[in-house]
């Protein structure tokens, strides 16, 4: 029997590229978003400064986490020298600020542009190799980066580190947890709309093909040196502008804080929430800035239980963290953010989930 033009319609059907593309699969994706950013904007009101605090670090670590997985998730290159790049961009809103008085909302975005440049010459090697040579020459410009931080002091202040001003906007400062929130929210949420909106343009595609199979990407006509090169200098602007945020939110900015381990942080960020997902990424993001505070309370728990375990709470932490990145990799590759759209889907077609 013919379906008649007013029969309901079962499941989803995009009829154009457009529709097939669009940052919120759904309606009710994308009034869920909304609202998470509206419950955001009230939370200062609601939350303790500690609260504020870890939503912040979620929020800075976040933006340059989302960089790498644009380089690692999206492009199929591999960076181990992420951190640096975090640190370039904080030192250089500060040396930006420090040395030609420009306001802090502009230092920002300019230290991203800095950091780019950095990123994209370090990308320069990423044109002709790849895979483990790949990660040792990043490896290798971490090591450089870390050195430079502590040699160049007219930069970033040698071993003594930098100061970095609080953000102000027409004599307003932004100098505590509850109103430097609402900068690092703003960035996030334009950040990740940006990062959203490039995937889904040509170049994002180009990105995605030479991850897939470079050979066929080349014969179809894509500049293979232009796109690793650029997907470089995208991951750098994202880790300098959240390395501006953290030198900004921290007041003080320092050459031991960005070693080669944070930089395994930021992979483990991408590994945990989903290699290709731009929402994974703040998932394995929150994950990761979370873990510790976990440990720390189920150590504190224990604690009561068999004295002495709390000495050994920072060792416990690393392993954790190590901990979590194998078991990801062993039971759950794609993430959090796949998990999530098996629940999703699990719940959508109730009680027919089978």
């Amino acid at each position: 029997m013919a379906l008649g033009a007013n029969s309901m319609r079962c499941g989803e059907f995009r009829t154009t590229y457009a529709s097939d593309t669009t940052i919120f699969p759904t309606p009710m994706s994308r009034n869920f978003a909304i609202a998470g950013v509206v419950l955001l904007l009230v939370s200062p009101f609601i939350l303790s400064s500690y609260h504020l605090n870890l939503l912040i670090q979620i929020g800075y670590y976040g933006i340059a986490a989302l960089g790498l997985n644009i380089l690692v998730g999206f492009s199929g290159q591999i960076s181990l020298g992420h951190a640096a790049f975090f640190g370039f961009g904080a030192f250089a809103s500060a040396w930006l600020y420090n040395t030609t008085g420009l306001p802090v909302i502009l230092c920002i975005p300019l230290a991203g542009v800095m950091t780019t440049a950095v990123g994209m010459i370090v990308g320069v090697p990423a044109a002709r190799i790849k895979g483990l040579y790949l990660a040792i020459a990043t490896l290798a410009a971490q090591f450089i980066l870390e050195d430079f931080f502590n040699r160049a002091a007219w930069f970033t202040g040698g071993s003594a580190g930098a100061l970095a001003e609080p953000l102000s906007l027409f004599g307003y400062y932004f100098d505590t947890d509850q109103r430097y929130f609402y900068v690092v929210l703003a960035f996030v949420v334009v950040m990740y709309l940006f990062g959203a909106n490039l995937l889904r343009s040509r170049d994002g595609r180009a990105f995605v093909a030479v991850r897939d199979h470079y050979l066929s990407a080349e014969i179809m006509g894509i500049n293979l040196t232009k796109y690793r090169i650029l997907a470089f200098g995208v991951s750098s602007f994202y880790a300098g502008i959240g390395g501006a945020l953290f030198g900004h939110y921290l007041g003080f900015v320092s050459a031991e804080g960005f070693t080669i381990l944070l930089s395994i942080q930021f992979l483990g960020m991408v590994i945990i929430g989903g290699l290709g997902s731009v929402m994974g990424t703040l998932m394995g993001t929150a994950f990761m800035v979370l873990l510790p505070e976990v440990m720390d309370s189920t150590a504190g728990f224990i604690g009561s239980f068999v004295p002495g375990i709390t000495q050994g709470l920072a060792y416990l932490k690393e392993m954790a963290i190590g901990l979590a990145i194998i078991l990801f990799l062993i039971f759950e590759p794609d993430g959090l953010a796949h998990r999530w759209k098996l629940t999703k889907a699990y719940w959508k077609l109730y009680p027919f989930s089978y």
